[in-house]
Formats: C-alpha cells, structure tokens, sequence
C-alpha cells in the first residue's frame, strides 16, 4: 500500500470514531433522561422492599460475620452519595414553579 492509501486509510478510521463517539454522546443522553424519568416514587418503594426482603432473607448476621459485606458497604456508600448529591444538584438547577407569582389577568 502506499503511503496515500494509508493516510486515507487513516482519515476514514478518524471520521468513523468521531461518528461513533456523536452517537455514543446521544444515546447516553437519551438513556440519562429515560432512565431518571422510570424512577418514579412507586419505583424507588417497590425497589426499597424488594431490597429489604432480600437482605432479610440472606441472613445478615452470618453474612456480616465474615467482613466482606461490610467491605463492600463501605467501598459503595461515596458511590450513592456522590449520585444523590448530583441529583440534588440538578433539582436545585430547574426553577420552581411554586415561586413564580400568579399572573393577574388583563384589566378591562
């Protein structure tokens, strides 16, 4: 091959994970929309207790005995607070609509 053909070869393999990483882009955003949108209350409740059931099921006391949970609760408890702080984050960015006075309607 010569040393066009490979500069070409080149350019087109560039272009081609520029387009990748653009549509890579959307469709996070997309799916971070999609998924905060499924989270409704009755969602985060039901997972609450299917959370609980299950962690009552799995005899905690023997299972605590060993330290690896415990290990693996401290590694992933700055993992939650890190999202509920980012959500509290984008919840004080939107404006509430509560605080915005009632238009009055036109005098005749």
């Amino acid at each position: 091959m010569s040393l066009d053909a490979l500069v070409n070869r080149v350019r087109q393999a560039e272009q081609a994970v520029e387009v990748r990483e653009q549509r890579t882009r959307r469709q996070w955003t997309q799916f971070k929309a999609t998924w905060r949108a499924a989270w409704t209350p009755g969602r985060i409740v039901v997972a609450g207790l299917a959370a609980g059931f299950a962690a009552g099921r799995a005899k905690p006391l023997r299972l605590a005995g060993s330290g690896g949970v415990l290990d693996l609760l401290r590694a992933l408890t700055p993992l939650f607070v890190g999202v509920q702080a980012a959500q509290a984050a984008a919840e004080e960015l939107q404006p509430d609509p509560s605080n915005n006075p009632p238009e009055t309607p036109p005098s005749p």
